[in-house]
């Protein structure tokens, strides 16, 4: 036995354990159904092991056994196969599925009537069609019923049929009356035997059915009439009424006379046996009974007739009062005049012939009752009068005017001939909006099919003429729609407000008439925003150059942003992301400014996001990057980096062969572009032959033009200018070179003692050139060797000689050579620290002897 709703993949039964089986055979057993047929969709077979499992997701005892539902029993057949041959058998497996309360009791149809008559005894059982159905079975299946309400003149109670079918019945506990009550609403529930039980519910209407249970009734028992003995045949004496409370019909009620009422009265008056009115049938004469007494019987179906009297008196007339005659030209009817409001001032409506019987009399004639006529007589004629209209009628001011034609003769005998004049509509009115201006908002991004307004237009005309319908203009989109019966204004699709803010357009409204009339407003409908746009930056990253050395709070540059939203939710703050102590933003102008100036040596750029926030709720927000690059200014001189001090020296040897490197001279600029482009110049010279040393402006490259003789041994200062190309004003730097010439140094604190001493140098001020690479000349060493040793002696004597001489100089413009040699130290940066290894050339090594 399974249970019902369990899942794929549960254990039902082992047939090798149940049966028995051996489970080491050669060869080994194998399993299968001998039809997978509705049983294979529920289990499946290993075929291996001879274990069976469920195979569907949910195991549902309804849907595996439908003819079954309801009742408790459910089998599932398997047939399955062992093989081999030698090992063959045919086993038949049962598998019963328990029900399990998983479905709910549901009335075929959601609402039941009953109809009950109102004079049902107490005790009446009728059987409630549409009993409630549960798929499950046994105790699961539909147990009791039960009302919400049962008014307390209802009970219900069930009964079991022998398949175990519940019909339930409703029981009549009270009296019942139609008149009362007609109509009784409830709900009947289906409950199962579940535990907690499950239900199902419909609406119980029970009709309570009318029958004859009432009769009819006057209201009043008597009723005196009075008639004037010259009353007109037809006149209405009176109206007898009679009342029953039941309905269809059972409510038909008959009116007749009574036999007690006498023959001559029956002649001279007239019952109209369904309404009741009494009328005068014969004209009265000077032999007609002048009291009557007629009894009336108002009959029912089923009933005995009730009964109610009424006296008539005649009143007798001396004289025959005066007779009007009309001839009417207007549309007349029944005594009713029928005019159209757009007739014509003075139109006419009847002719009046007044006439006296007796002929004794002169009778005047005249109007009587409030309206637009005028009765006056007509002079071709005697005693003829015409009745006319005397403006125009309108149908909207009034619709009915009751007159009256008076003849009175001169005896104060008085004849009244009643007039109604019903005024005709006519399509003159054309319809009139409540408003001629409609403001309409709505916020944008709305739903489809939104609502806008309702419009709403009167027209005083009646029927077909004052049935109004609305139109969209020509002029309104597409998108907005117009329901020509009740005047709802929609849209729709979706408003963008940043696309469109403002839609004006015409509806009409026409009426029914022929031809129609119709009026026009206008809608003005606003789109009121929403804060469904970020901040948009015109540029994602921008770009601003500045100058260094810029001043503090300057303006860098302007940050594009807009947001397409409007009022708060369009405001933008700007902010700066990555935090910055150098900058800030002015917020109103939307202006980036640095708060110090800024210095491109120490930092050439900077970079920053910037975050635009709307003021909507919730806010949007957007960043944007922000590249500041600091454009040079030349404000850095040339730095010499070799050689190191003014006080350094070379030792030259005189085998230098023309067109060598001596030395260099090598500087950098912390500036860039042109600001760093530096230029090489000796711009002061010093020793024995000092025009032998040239330098290259663009590598500081020094270098010996000539070869050296013996009178060129000797100390040589070169005043060297270092200078960049900045613009407006370039800048420079000074530095010493000391080259020594001799074969070696043999007495250092000679040398040093000569580089202490100020130099004589003239300044030759002029811009350095690029030099042209000098052409060497080839110097044969043997043809040189004579003339060098005499040079060399000659300039041994010049040294001594010019040594003596520049002491002696030196103390005389000590002074001056000194404010010169401070101006110059001034301008030579030596003996700096500098990062040797930023400096792509490395210096020559020096010797200092």
């Amino acid at each position: 036995m399974l249970h019902e709703g369990l899942p794929k993949g549960i254990l039902i039964g082992n047939i090798v354990r149940d049966l028995q089986l051996g489970l080491f055979t050669d060869p080994p057993l194998s399993f299968s159904l001998a039809s997978k047929g509705l049983s294979g969709k529920y289990v499946t077979l290993d075929n291996s092991t001879g274990e069976l499992y469920t195979s569907v997701e949910e195991l549902d005892r309804e849907a595996l056994c439908p003819q079954n539902s309801g009742v408790q029993d459910c089998v599932l057949l398997l047939d399955i196969i062992i093989l081999p041959q030698e090992y063959f058998r045919l086993i038949k497996i049962k598998i019963a599925i328990i029900d399990v309360n998983d479905n709910a009791p549901v009335f075929p149809v959601a609402q039941i009537y009953i109809t009950v008559p109102e004079n049902a005894p107490v005790n009446t059982r009728l059987v409630i069609e549409h009993p409630a159905y549960d798929p499950d079975g046994g105790l699961y299946g539909v147990q009791t019923y039960r009302l919400v309400d049962y008014y307390g003149v209802f009970t219900l109670d069930v009964e079991e049929n022998e398949s175990g079918e519940r019909t339930p019945y409703l029981i009549i506990m009270g009296t019942l009356d139609r008149e009362i009550k007609s109509e009784y609403k409830t709900i009947i529930i289906a409950e199962d035997g579940g535990n907690p039980p499950l239900v199902g519910s419909a609406t119980l209407s029970i009709l309570i059915s009318d029958v004859n249970d009432n009769c009819p009734q006057f209201s009043e028992s008597t009723i005196n009439v009075t008639i004037p003995g010259n009353s007109s045949v037809g006149v209405k004496v009176t109206t007898v009424q009679a009342v029953d409370i039941d309905e269809g019909s059972n409510a038909i009620i008959t009116y007749a006379f009574s036999e007690r009422v006498p023959q001559s009265s029956k002649e001279l008056f007239y019952l109209d046996e369904n309404t009741g009115v009494i009328k005068l049938f014969k004209k009265v004469d000077g032999n007609t009974v002048q009291q009557h007494k007629l009894t009336i019987l108002a009959n029912g179906p089923g009933c005995i007739p009730t009964v109610m009297n009424v006296f008539i008196s005649i009143i007798k007339v001396a004289l025959r009062p005066p007779e009007v005659v009309p001839r009417y030209i207007a549309n007349e009817e029944n005594g009713i005049v029928y005019l159209k409001e757009l007739e014509p001032i003075n139109s006419p409506i009847a002719f009046f012939t007044i006439k006296d019987p007796d002929d004794k009399y002169k009778v005047n004639c005249y109007l009587e009752g409030e309206g637009p006529f005028r009765l006056a007589a007509y002079k071709t004629y005697t005693n003829e009068y015409l009745l006319e209209t005397t403006n125009t009628l309108d149908y909207e001011t009034k619709r009915i005017y009751n007159i009256s034609v008076v003849a009175l003769s001169l005896d104060g005998s008085k004849v009244k001939k009643p007039i109604q004049v019903y005024i005709l509509d006519e399509n003159d009115n054309a319809p009139v909006f409540t408003q001629h201006t409609i403001e309409v908002t709505i916020e944008e991004n709305n739903q489809a099919n939104a609502f806008l307004a309702k419009l709403h237009a009167t027209d005083a005309d009646s029927g077909d003429r004052g049935q109004v319908s609305y139109f969209l203009g020509p002029d309104a989109p597409a998108y907005f729609s117009l329901d020509m019966q009740t005047g709802i204004l929609t849209v729709t699709t979706m408003l963008d407000r940043e696309e469109k803010e403002k839609y004006r357009f015409t509806v009409k409204a026409r009426d029914s008439g022929k031809p129609p009339r119709e009026s026009v407003a206008t809608v003005h409908i606003t789109v009121l925003d929403k804060n469904d746009n970020s901040p948009r930056f015109i540029s994602k990253d921008f770009s601003f150059f500045v100058p260094e050395n810029f001043p503090g709070f300057g303006e860098i540059g302007v940050i594009s942003v807009t947001d397409a939203d409007s009022g708060q939710n369009g405001w933008i703050a700007l902010s700066i992301v990555n935090g910055s102590d150098i900058f800030v933003i002015d917020t109103g102008k939307r202006l980036l400014r640095a708060k110090v100036s800024l210095d491109r040596e120490q930092q050439s750029s900077y970079t920053l996001w910037i975050e635009a926030t709307d003021g909507g709720d919730p806010t949007l927000s957007s960043t944007a990057k922000i590249t500041i690059l600091l454009l040079d200014v030349n404000d850095n001189p040339p730095l010499v980096l070799f050689p190191q001090s003014n006080m350094s020296y070379l030792l030259v040897l005189p085998s230098t062969l023309p067109g060598s490197p001596v030395t260099e001279v090598y500087a950098v600029d912390k500036d860039t572009g042109m600001n760093a482009v530096i230029a090489y110049s000796i711009i002061g010279r010093r020793g024995p032959r000092p025009e032998y040393f040239r330098i290259d402006s663009k590598t500081g490259n020094i270098t010996l033009e000539e070869a050296l003789m013996r009178d060129d041994y000797g100390l040589y200062r070169l005043l060297v200018k270092v200078t960049d190309h900045g613009y407006p004003e370039p800048l420079f730097s000074t530095v010493m070179v000391n080259l020594f010439v001799n074969d070696t140094v043999s007495n250092e604190s000679y040398i040093e003692n000569l580089l202490r001493r100020d130099p004589d140098i003239s300044i030759e001020e002029k811009e350095p050139q690029i030099a042209i690479e000098p052409t060497h000349k080839k110097i044969e060493a043997d043809s040189c060797v004579p003339t060098l040793v005499t040079l060399s002696i000659f300039c041994l004597g010049s040294i001594i000689l010019v040594t003596l001489m520049a002491m002696y100089i030196c103390l005389r413009k000590g002074k001056k050579d000194n404010r010169i040699n401070e101006n110059l130290e001034v301008q030579i940066p030596l003996n700096g620290k500098m990062d040797f290894h930023l400096i792509d050339k490395k210096p020559i090594e020096i010797s200092n002897i």
